[in-house]
């Protein structure tokens, strides 16, 4: 049942990384990542690049999804591209070019539900621009991968930190494989209500990620946003809502949790997969077992 299908993603269960700043690959085995999201009831995983970089080390693609399928798992997510809009020679779209082949190629070998794709670190874009580009890269994808590209907005965009703006760069790409991530923490922050959510074309809403939060912001909501998430439930947000919303939009699964957060990383890696299922699992099913809200 896809509705209720979970996926595990990076930052939330990578272990004590630094984003940004340090280490951004986890000392967690790839192996015993897999194992305890299969234990625990997660059907998939995500990777970071840098991970992906540091485990190709010595392993290949092919063995990297040996392991993820074996482990009977099913979802997978390749991250993060960004600066894909900026013009040549600039270095960060020669940077940025180097890493769309690693995520291409990492997705075609696991079969990845989905590459997601935005603007981290606030680089300037016309939206215009930026949204030729996002069709570009989604046609460049569909030579190399079944992956969808789903772009991510977020406050720190400084191109898409609205809904009409992410709407405006799926709808006006237009591309069969392309559509919009959206992530409860960013929506919160944005003061993007559930309710708002019915905005969306429903053939652009492709991915779902839950993260709760404090509704008051901290001074520096970069700082927030990496350590201070909380797992869906366990803060302010209306996760229920917004988990209603996508359903009545039509959305059918599977979903991401996504809550980087510098406890959740200090857990042992068994609790970490544990808690992180058990608290999306228990929000989810709260909707989902609603008979007005079941799939047909």
């Amino acid at each position: 049942m896809a509705e209720l299908d979970i996926v595990a993603l990076y930052w939330t269960v990578a272990g004590p990384t630094d984003f940004g700043s340090g280490r951004e690959w986890s000392t967690f085995s790839w192996q015993d990542r897999c194992a305890q999201a299969a234990r625990v009831g997660f059907k998939g995983l995500g990777l970071w690049h840098a991970d992906i970089e540091h485990q190709l080390r010595d392993s290949t693609l092919a063995e990297l999804s040996k392991v993820f399928a074996d482990a009977g798992l099913q979802y997978f997510e390749a991250e993060f591209l960004t600066d894909f809009f900026v013009g040549h020679p600039d270095p960060l779209r020669v940077e940025s070019d180097r890493r769309r082949r690693l995520l291409f190629d990492t997705a075609a070998a696991f079969g990845a539900h989905h590459i997601k794709v935005g603007n981290l670190f606030g680089t300037g874009c016309e939206l215009g621009r930026l949204t030729e580009e996002f069709a570009l890269l989604c046609q460049d994808a569909a030579g190399h991968t079944d992956a969808t590209l789903v772009y991510e907005f977020m406050p720190f965009d400084t191109n898409v930190h609205t809904l009409d703006a992410a709407i405006e760069v799926a709808a006006g790409a237009g591309q069969p494989n392309g559509g919009l991530a959206v992530d409860t923490w960013h929506l919160a922050k944005l003061g993007i209500a559930p309710a708002d959510l019915h905005r969306v074309p429903p053939e652009y809403l492709r991915w779902v990620e839950l993260s709760d939060g404090q509704l008051a912001s901290m001074q520096d909501l970069g700082q927030e946003c990496l350590d201070h998430r909380k797992l869906p439930g366990e803060g302010e947000f209306d996760i229920p809502g917004y988990i209603e919303a996508c359903i009545e939009l039509g959305y059918r699964g599977p979903w991401g949790v996504e809550v980087l957060s510098a406890a959740q990383r200090s857990l042992p890696i068994e609790e970490e997969f544990s808690r992180a299922f058990e608290t999306t699992d228990s929000q989810l099913r709260a909707q989902l077992r609603q008979p007005d809200k079941e799939a047909t």
